[in-house]
């Protein structure tokens, strides 16, 4: 009898034991792992001293087969996937596809490097249904830019071509050092997009990270989006936004303010030999970053 009751009360601890663990099914997992490659800019180009287009497959395979050996919640490009040469798609873009986990790509300038009559294919080319776009993981909303929206590169329509010379005209006046033709920027109808998305974000109490190739906000003053002032002055008003993530300036370069991280990742396609890519752990109160090749390592907090 003494045995029975002893096996009653073990079956009873474990019981309860048990009701305290977490259910994976049940629980939402409140980490998020990403990974972040920027400015990969293939071609089948001789080298220069600061681009070794020809390497940058065997870098990409190279970061993918890592960021495979991890479990990802979903992979980004941060533009400039190719340079020049619409059939540089077809050499990258299946490597690319080679991730497990769900991938996502930001349009740079270079990705519209091609033939005027090429240009309207790319965002399909890679695999973009729209060319600005939000999704949604976990407690956030990550919000994709387009910064060739207005642009001598990306702009399309007569009216986009329109807008862009007219931005350009008005910056003209001041002479701002990111008033470069390789740079871009967003047009009033993706801000007011851009402004809904936060509005939406706010209203289901989400953390807000971007995307984009162009920074706003650095050291580096010459490679930002023409219209960067205006981006900055609307996501102030909201406390939920925690970070903008971008390329463009292959040097990397990072500035924080009102508690958003401002970075920006080393392109790929600099050096002979080594990479640059990273993978990002999202915590609750952290975004953690493990740099591969040229791109170090951080911890950023995040501030309530």
């Amino acid at each position: 009898m003494a045995q029975l009751q002893k096996i009653k009360f073990i079956l009873v601890l474990a019981t309860l034991v048990g009701c305290g663990t977490k259910d994976p099914k049940t629980e939402p997992n409140q980490e998020l792992a990403i990974g972040i490659v920027a400015d990969c800019q293939y071609c089948h180009c001789e080298s220069t001293p600061s681009r070794f287009y020809k390497n940058s497959p065997v870098k990409l395979q190279n970061a993918v087969d890592s960021l495979n050996s991890s479990p990802l919640d979903y992979a980004i490009h941060l533009g400039d996937f190719i340079d020049r040469d619409f059939s540089s798609f077809d050499t990258v873009g299946p490597i690319w596809n080679t991730l497990k986990t769900k991938k996502f790509q930001v349009l740079g300038n270079h990705d519209f490097s091609v033939a005027d009559s090429l240009k309207p294919l790319v965002p399909g080319k890679m695999n973009l249904k729209q060319r600005y776009y939000s999704f949604a993981e976990q407690n956030w909303r990550f919000i994709v830019l387009d910064g060739n929206d207005l642009s001598y590169q990306g702009a399309i329509s007569a009216k986009k071509i329109a807008q862009t010379d007219s931005l350009y005209n008005l910056l003209s006046k001041s002479n701002p050092p990111n008033l470069q033709t390789w740079n871009g920027g967003l047009s009033h109808e993706q801000l007011k997009w851009v402004e809904s998305e936060l509005i939406l974000a706010q209203k289901n109490k989400e953390n807000v990270g971007f995307y984009c190739h162009f920074p706003v906000l650095g050291e580096d003053k010459v490679h930002r989006l023409w219209n960067s002032p205006q981006f900055l002055a609307l996501i102030d008003q909201y406390p939920n936004v925690k970070f903008y993530f971008n390329g463009h300036n292959h040097n990397g370069d990072y500035a924080e303010r009102h508690g958003v991280h401002y970075l920006t990742f080393k392109g790929m396609v600099d050096t002979q030999s080594t990479s640059a890519f990273a993978k990002v752990r999202v915590t609750k109160d952290s975004i953690l970053i493990q740099g591969y090749g040229r791109e170090p390592s951080r911890s950023l907090k995040i501030k309530e």
